[in-house]
């Protein structure tokens, strides 16, 4: 594939494969033969020439690129350290790309996803995430000791401990809220974790990190950002020259911008991370309604890249068309996909109920989606589109 052609630049910094397409790769039609993607991809096909059956799911060049350089000047401006969330999509030239644009890491949420990582040849990995599995852990340390730059979370002295006996790895203390995941409820705990880190052998306190996406109001998100500034702080004699402080979903970045930037710890360099993930392809559903660029607007602004393809199967009744498209094909958790007319109402494996539309049987319809972190661990193999509906790259995921 021509350079100028490619979705992304494909950086030297990590290895990004070039896989087989056969007739396993849903979504493209190859019944005979197999093509690496790189040469489909050179072959220039449209989305509609044959070359693909539905449904299909589909990345928009143009707004990958422009969310990509969005954030990263956004994390730039802010005086941020950017490590995205690679849960999201787990597709190397998308990984590469970010890279490319200035991420200081990427972060995981799983051993495994940690593995891939590795072996693509990401150089620096923050896992968001509590990791107690022993052969995983003595694993990340025999890599950490090589060189290799990894962060795991811990918010439990026993955490602390299955780590220091695995041989060893760098830290954060994780703050959690009431009913959120994983993290210490108060300060306090903040304060007995770090102290067990800084006790442990083998073991290096790096700093404290928070997730705040799941929290629905501003008065709540910040809150727990200042509580993580207090730990910081209740901790400050036990932290390295360095500290890093780290939070970051999709939904909120303007305020962890607000209440981390800067250089607020006396003795210290605050290295602020953030981790916000979705953005790479942002949606048409949840994360449109929450990305803070409706808040702040003048912050930059993000455009929904991932689109889904699928043909009207059947008319049954007068306003309800049933399309080939399903659970096994589109995300549904965080609402439905979103066609230009009518309303999907209702989705079973395979097929959706789209309410009010006038298509008729054959029609091929676009959706939008909502949540883009389960919707590409349902395809292995992604075409990425022009303006003009002409493929340019194709992406493989690793889930």
């Amino acid at each position: 594939m021509r350079d100028d052609a490619a979705m992304v630049k494909r950086a030297a910094i990590i290895d990004t494969p070039d896989e087989l397409l056969d007739w396993r790769a849903k979504g493209f039609w190859l019944p005979e033969g197999e093509v690496p993607t790189r040469t489909f991809a050179a072959a220039r096909h449209s989305l509609f020439d044959g070359s693909f059956t539905w449904p299909l799911l589909v990345v928009r060049e143009s707004a990958v690129r422009a969310n990509i350089a969005t954030m990263a000047e956004f994390a730039h401006r802010h005086g941020f350290a950017f490590a995205p969330h690679a849960k999201t999509t787990m597709a190397p030239s998308l990984l590469a790309a970010q890279l490319d644009a200035g991420a200081w890491a990427l972060t995981v949420a799983t051993a495994n996803q940690a593995l891939v990582l590795r072996r693509l040849g990401v150089p620096r990995v923050l896992i968001a995430n509590q990791v107690l599995d022993r052969t995983a852990l003595r694993w990340l340390a025999a890599q950490a000791a090589q060189g290799w730059e990894v962060l795991v979370q811990v918010d439990s002295v026993a955490g602390v401990a299955a780590v220091s006996e695995a041989g060893g790895l760098r830290v954060l203390v994780e703050l959690g809220h009431a009913g959120g995941r994983t993290g210490c409820r108060t300060v306090e705990g903040i304060v007995a974790v770090a102290q067990a880190a800084a006790e442990a052998p083998g073991v290096t306190l790096a700093g404290v990190t928070a997730y705040e996406g799941a929290l629905t109001e501003v008065a709540a998100v910040d809150a727990l950002l200042a509580a993580q500034v207090e730990s910081v702080r209740a901790i400050a004699d036990l932290l390295p020259a360095e500290v890093i402080v780290s939070a970051g979903g999709s939904a909120w970045f303007d305020r962890v911008a607000h209440a981390l930037a800067g250089q607020w710890l006396p003795g210290h360099t605050v290295r602020a991370v953030l981790r916000s993930g979705a953005s790479v392809t942002h949606d048409d559903g949840f994360y449109r309604l929450r990305t803070p660029f409706t808040r702040v607007p003048s912050e930059g602004a993000l455009t929904p890249g991932l689109e889904m393809f699928a043909q009207v199967l059947s008319t049954p009744e007068p306003g309800l068309a049933i399309v080939g498209m399903g659970k096994r094909d589109a995300p549904f958790d965080e609402g439905f996909p979103l066609p230009a007319a009518g309303e999907v109402v209702r989705m079973n494996d395979h097929h959706a109920y789209v309410r009010g539309s006038s298509a008729a049987v054959g029609d091929v319809i676009r959706f939008g989606l909502s949540h883009p972190c389960t919707a590409f661990d349902k395809w292995r193999f992604i075409p990425v589109a022009d303006d003009a509906d002409v493929v340019v790259d194709v992406l493989h995921t690793y889930f």
